[in-house]
């Protein structure tokens, strides 16, 4: 029997509605068996401070940092400020990959979906977040690429992904993450 994986989602929307914690649990519904998604909230994290961190960091940075330590992989579901990262997100980055040296978020394998109202899916805010995930370490799924656009069209009245080609793609996408976590494996070793 496959061990369970336990995947920390981090949505980069604080919008009990928005669109990406529709995505997050959306593809939580369309995990496979031995995958499981739990979202991990970022919303009560204060600005990271260094001096907050030497004076004791507050508790919501302990529970964020524990909460991603414990998982197996990481999960980004983000929408697009700007052209990069919602603020919220960045700030969620900075917290769990301090103090130097001991970042909760090194070596876990991890996946990025944007999405967004737009044709190009948060194309930029996928691409900036992938460069940070690349200096915390974090062996990162390549393909399928996931740039949602048109994003407001995908879900019915209570939030449920509409069936068709969008709901296929999520289904896949989860599927090849689950591969991609037992691949190099979720202990951050490479199983090859």
């Amino acid at each position: 029997m496959t061990k369970t994986r336990n995947v920390a989602v981090i949505v980069g929307s604080l919008r009990k509605d928005s669109l990406n914690r529709k995505a997050a649990l959306a593809l939580a519904d369309l995990a496979p068996e031995g995958i499981e998604l739990s979202i991990v909230e970022i919303g009560d994290l204060p600005h990271y401070d260094e001096d907050a961190e030497a004076a004791g960091p507050p508790s919501s940075w302990t529970r964020f940092r524990e909460q991603v330590k414990v998982s197996d992989a990481v999960l980004f579901v983000t929408p697009e400020y700007n052209r990069s990262v919602p603020g919220v997100l960045k700030n969620a980055i900075d917290v769990g990959s301090r103090p130097y040296g001991a970042s909760a978020f090194s070596g876990k394998p991890a996946a990025v979906m944007s999405l967004s109202q737009g044709a190009i899916g948060g194309f930029g805010a996928n691409h900036h977040l992938r460069q940070s995930l690349v200096f915390l370490d974090m062996p990162i799924l390549q393909q399928p690429e996931a740039y949602v656009g048109n994003a407001g069209s995908l879900f019915d009245e209570n939030g449920a992904l509409v069936p068709g080609d969008t709901r296929d793609f999520f289904k896949s996408f989860i599927e090849t993450f689950a591969k991609w976590i037992e691949r190099t494996g979720a202990d951050g070793e490479d199983s090859q």
